[in-house]
């Protein structure tokens, strides 16, 4: 069954896509819910319309979302977490963290718009996250999980091992004999 998209529909397309599905989809889901209408020919003549007027409003976002995926390439983003023993991770670090991240540095991306593979990082290293800026326009962006220091397992002060008793009893005999020698 073909519907047009009114809604950015995640794994199925963007607003104003044709696209073709089956029908217990559209009829249950997309269509009650108001992410598509059923894709008629006055529909799809409305559609070529409203295409022709938003492919120059494209062409201005699209030139936007060049500019930020420029300023998001000079970003350096390390996530600092907490971690057990060696490189593992408490708890996970996903797409949420990293939004995060680009928020303090003055970029606010929605969490929706960035992808990890595996969703979840679990280990420290290096990785890249994928932002889609545009429908037409997604960038990889590279950043790091650093352990945080504060979590980091203290090393434990070398202390001397105690002398044995029979060492320190000799030691002390020792020290007793030089001491009255130096008395007389």
């Amino acid at each position: 069954m073909e519907v047009i998209l009114k809604k950015d529909v995640e794994n199925l397309g963007f607003q104003d896509d044709l696209v073709v599905v089956k029908n217990g989809y559209a009829r249950n889901y997309l269509i009650p819910q108001g992410f598509a209408i059923l894709a008629t020919s006055s529909a799809k003549k409305v559609l070529a319309e409203t295409l022709k007027q938003r492919a120059h409003r494209d062409a201005k976002l699209i030139e936007d979302a060049k500019k930020i995926a420029k300023a998001l390439e000079e970003v350096a983003i390390k996530i600092i977490s907490k971690t057990a023993d060696g490189s593992k991770l408490f708890g996970s670090v996903n797409n949420a963290n990293i939004s995060d991240a680009l928020e303090k540095q003055g970029h606010a991306i929605e969490k929706k718009f960035i992808s990890i593979d595996g969703n979840n990082i679990k280990r420290l290293g290096k990785y890249v996250a994928h932002v889609r800026l545009h429908r037409e326009l997604i960038i990889d962006l590279p950043f790091e999980v650093i352990p945080d220091p504060a979590s980091m397992p203290k090393k434990k002060k070398e202390i001397a091992p105690a002398p044995k008793v029979e060492e320190a009893s000799e030691e002390a005999s020792e020290n007793e004999t030089k001491e009255a020698a130096t008395e007389e």
